[in-house]
């Protein structure tokens, strides 16, 4: 139970006693009674708003219910000091005691401090990544990729059982594409001289993949129609790809429990199934869509298509599932996709680009009619990054041909970088990712100041070990109010784990961080003018063993919060 837990259970039981005594009705809805940190830190360490929330649903004055909850709440051994704000706020200030008890909490806690059992029981299935096979991963790729692997380790650190799927679109034109550009590749291999002509894929990661088909085949293909090689040259420039894109993930520290292929998918007659359901429920009919407005009608004819009732879930139109040809369409395969998801988990999350805002609203109709709302469902959409070298715009990558690959900046910046950098800003937010400015030394570079605050707690505790300061029995009461007050926001690491996992944004991990270093380093930096303020001090074993132990309980934080991003927490810089 965290400091945060702890008090709003004292405050339910300070309820309930009211309850009991008739200044409260029973059966009041508690769900918007927060403890949460006040807004002014002068203001207290705690806050409260339920008898904001809870008067008028009990017919009484906000500020009188407000008194006698703060009378209860005074009480309490923990807390120095209560007061009424306003028309019924109540801020709490806690004990010395209380926050050095908290530190304790934060080094026993080790790597489980923040770890809540909120979503235990609940099994989220995150999709995310899933970029065409057709090509190594690319920089386009890169941030959905690191916001929905931070996000399902968040969603575990929570109490989920959390499923990283990655669905493989090998149905579509663009792998019959693949194939045709793989042939190329082949035939070059044997000796062929080939130009690339506009709508092939140009890069040279084809070139080993029609090597290896060369040598496997011989001459067999060469000249042979397409029908007699098209299935077996995408089948395995596919797989190929598959290696390529699960090297390029690995090298960002993302790997996958399910790889779902959209061909199988349609080949075990899913999209069947999950039609034939709504059928049977009324949702899929048979009917005519409306003509494109704003556009020339000479070419439009109405067409009879099975069409989802989407309008009913909020859409502004019904959808087609398949084509006129027969074909399903994008979405009727969807559908399908997110109906299977569905059978193996409580929710669902899509981590999708936002040039794929406009598809959002029909597929949560989708999941809502197919699983009769039992399903969670949520799109986080993701905003592309701009890719910059000193406030230039970076050239293309000359071996994928028309992009910069994913392995090309990770092998030049390094794998933690890149990810710190992706969840610095909220993923729906446009972000510039500058080669020069995301490797620079200085606080402006949330990566290097997180990551320096660490590797200073690391070099204190070698300091002090070469100091022979052995610490064996730690005296916290040696801390003063402004060490003190580190601990408080140190303290509220498993309310922004929480909150973060509630609201699907691991964003919300990376400013907290660079939040708690930037008070470390203030708190370091304040040695510098005056040497009482240091973290060693080799004259004064309790006051240095003080300090090193709230250094570490920092330092335990910071480690638990960079492994939610997947970041290491390097010892030395």
């Amino acid at each position: 139970m965290t400091l945060y837990t702890r008090f709003a259970a004292h405050l339910d039981a300070v309820l309930d006693t009211l309850v009991a005594t008739g200044d409260l009705p029973a059966a009041l809805n508690r769900t918007a009674v927060t403890v949460e940190p006040p807004r002014d830190v002068t203001h207290g360490d705690l806050a409260t708003n339920a008898a904001m929330v809870l008067a008028k649903p009990a017919g009484t004055n906000p500020r009188a219910l407000a008194e006698k909850i703060a009378a209860k709440l005074g009480e309490l051994d923990e807390v120095e000091a209560v007061s009424v704000a306003g028309p019924g706020f109540i801020n709490l200030t806690l004990s010395e005691d209380t926050w050095r008890a908290e530190l304790s909490a934060i080094v026993d806690g080790g790597d489980d401090y923040g770890r809540s059992a909120r979503g235990r029981g609940t099994t989220v299935n995150i999709e995310y990544v899933s970029a065409n096979p057709t090509g190594p991963m690319h920089m386009g790729h890169c941030r959905g990729a690191v916001v929905g692997d931070a996000l399902a380790s968040l969603l575990e650190f929570a109490g989920n059982t959390v499923i990283r799927e990655y669905y493989v679109n090998d149905a579509g034109g663009q792998v019959d594409t693949l194939a045709r550009s793989v042939h190329l590749r082949y035939r070059e291999a044997l000796g062929a001289t080939i130009e690339i002509p506009e709508g092939l894929y140009p890069g040279d990661y084809l070139v080993p993949v029609g090597q290896a088909l060369a040598q496997e085949f011989g001459d067999r293909y060469v000249d042979a129609p397409e029908a007699d090689w098209l299935v077996l040259f995408r089948k395995s420039a596919v797989a190929a790809m598959l290696v390529l894109i699960k090297a390029d993930l690995a090298l960002l520290g993302i790997h996958h429990d399910l790889f779902s292929s959209e061909a199988e998918l349609q080949a075990a007659g899913k999209p069947q199934a999950a039609e034939k359901e709504l059928r049977a429920r009324g949702l899929i009919y048979d009917g005519v869509l409306e003509a494109p407005k704003g556009q020339e009608l000479e070419d439009w004819e109405p067409v009879v298509l099975p069409l989802f009732r989407s309008t009913q879930f909020g859409d502004d139109q019904d959808r087609p599932i398949r084509k006129s040809s027969g074909e399903w369409t994008y979405f009727g395969a969807d559908l399908a996709y997110h109906y299977q998801k569905a059978q193996s988990a409580d929710a669902l999350i899509d981590i999708w680009g936002a040039d794929h805002a406009g598809t959002v609203k029909r597929i949560v109709a989708a999941v809502q009619a197919l699983t009769g709302g039992k399903t969670k469902f949520d799109v986080k959409l993701v905003q592309m990054v701009r890719l910059l070298r000193g406030g230039e715009p970076v050239k293309m990558s000359k071996r994928s041909g028309n992009f910069v690959t994913l392995a090309d900046v990770v092998t030049e910046v390094g794998k933690d970088v890149v990810r710190f950098t992706m969840l610095t800003r909220k993923a729906d937010a446009q972000m510039d990712f500058d080669f020069a400015k995301v490797v620079e030394a200085s606080k402006d570079n949330p990566v290097f100041y997180v990551q320096y605050a660490h590797a200073r707690i690391a070099s204190l505790k070698r300091k002090v070990a070469e100091a022979g300061i052995g610490c064996k029995a730690i005296d916290l009461s040696q801390l003063d109010t402004q060490e003190l007050a580190l601990v408080k926001l140190a303290a509220q690491f498993p309310r922004v784990v929480d909150t973060a996992a509630q609201a699907r944004e691991p964003h919300r991990i990376a400013f907290y961080l660079y939040d708690l270093a930037a008070s470390l380093h203030a708190l370091w930096n304040a040695g510098k003018d005056d040497p009482s303020r240091r973290f060693l001090i080799a004259d004064d074993a309790a006051l240095t063993c003080a300090r090193l132990f709230l250094a570490d309980a920092i330092g335990q934080v910071i480690r638990n919060g960079l492994g939610i991003m997947g970041v290491q927490a390097v010892q030395e810089m």
